[in-house]
């Protein structure tokens, strides 16, 4: 029997669009046994994987191993794990501080997934066109601790079209998640770049103010023959899947700069005497907030 090698496209459930070779998309479906495998995730397949099918009945018949992926824990089965997507280059978080308001507790929870499975992370800061003087000031301040610690961060509007081709720039032969809470504009960026795309954009929730859903799958398109964009469902929470405590400051950039000094080799960097990276949050060289969130997550390991 043939096979054939191809990229996963597009999950629906029991169906997966994969791009072959050829540069066809054809449907195929999961064969039975990859589902007994004591997988704990909701889906065996994931957009951004690479697969083999038989030709003949479009049945796949091999997962090749991942390079890397960015999980989340399932909303409605708590034990299990959701893959967003596996074999990416970078991770780009769309945000807005206005309609809907992006925290920054989100905001690190991504970056330290992204950590996590060595995906570079970057932040797109969008809808900059609503925000006012004040708000820019909040949002200077934002971009100054993350760039403070190695990521990059781009403003960017498409109502008055502000750095939408540094957007675009980011995407140049890599394959890219795009991610963020509903309503934070990533269909209408994306559509900046490719508009024959066509992706549905979302209005707003009046009454809490938080995006409507408009990407239900994550999927993958093409831009070229050298760059992929996914577009994953908008994200209420993202649970830490996968993580111990021990290894929770190494996913905090600032924090590996300091914990060598630690007394304590394990140091956790909470009530233990001598910790160099509580000293450096006392001294400004690591900002408080990224701190707290570093420590409530913690809690949540």
């Amino acid at each position: 029997m043939s096979f054939e090698t191809a990229r996963v496209m597009k999950s629906t459930g029991s169906w997966y669009h994969v791009l072959n070779s050829k540069n066809e998309v054809v449907e195929c479906r999961l064969r039975g046994k990859f589902r007994v495998k004591g997988i704990k995730t909701t889906n065996p397949v994931s957009v951004g994987d690479i697969i083999d099918y038989e030709q003949e009945t479009n049945t796949i018949i091999k997962i090749h191993d991942r390079k890397n992926y960015i999980i989340r824990k399932s909303i409605k089965l708590s034990k299990q794990s959701h893959i967003i997507a596996s074999n990416i280059d970078q991770a780009v978080l769309i945000v807005s501080l206005k309609q809907p308001r992006t925290s920054l507790g989100f905001i690190d929870r991504f970056l330290v997934t992204a950590e996590a499975y060595h995906i570079p992370g970057t932040i797109v800061f969008n809808k900059v066109d609503l925000l006012t003087a004040g708000d820019y000031n909040k949002l200077e301040q934002f971009i100054g601790i993350y760039e403070g610690i190695g990521y990059r961060c781009l403003k960017t509007s498409v109502k008055q079209e502000i750095n939408l081709d540094l957007f675009k720039a980011l995407f140049n032969k890599k394959i890219s998640l795009l991610s963020g809470h509903s309503g934070v504009g990533k269909s209408a960026l994306i559509n900046t770049i490719n508009p024959g795309l066509g992706l549905r954009t979302g209005d707003i929730s009046g009454y809490h103010a938080k995006g409507m859903h408009t990407t239900t799958f994550a999927e993958m398109f093409k831009l070229d023959d050298d760059s992929f964009i996914i577009d994953s469902p908008g994200i209420k929470e993202l649970g830490l899947v996968e993580f111990e405590k021990q290894e929770l400051g190494h996913r905090f950039p600032e924090i590996v700069k300091y914990q060598a000094s630690c007394k304590y080799n394990n140091c956790l960097h909470v009530n233990e005497p001598s910790c160099a990276v509580k000293q450096a949050v006392e001294d400004g060289g690591i900002n408080s907030s990224r701190y707290g969130n570093y420590l409530n997550m913690l809690e949540s390991i």
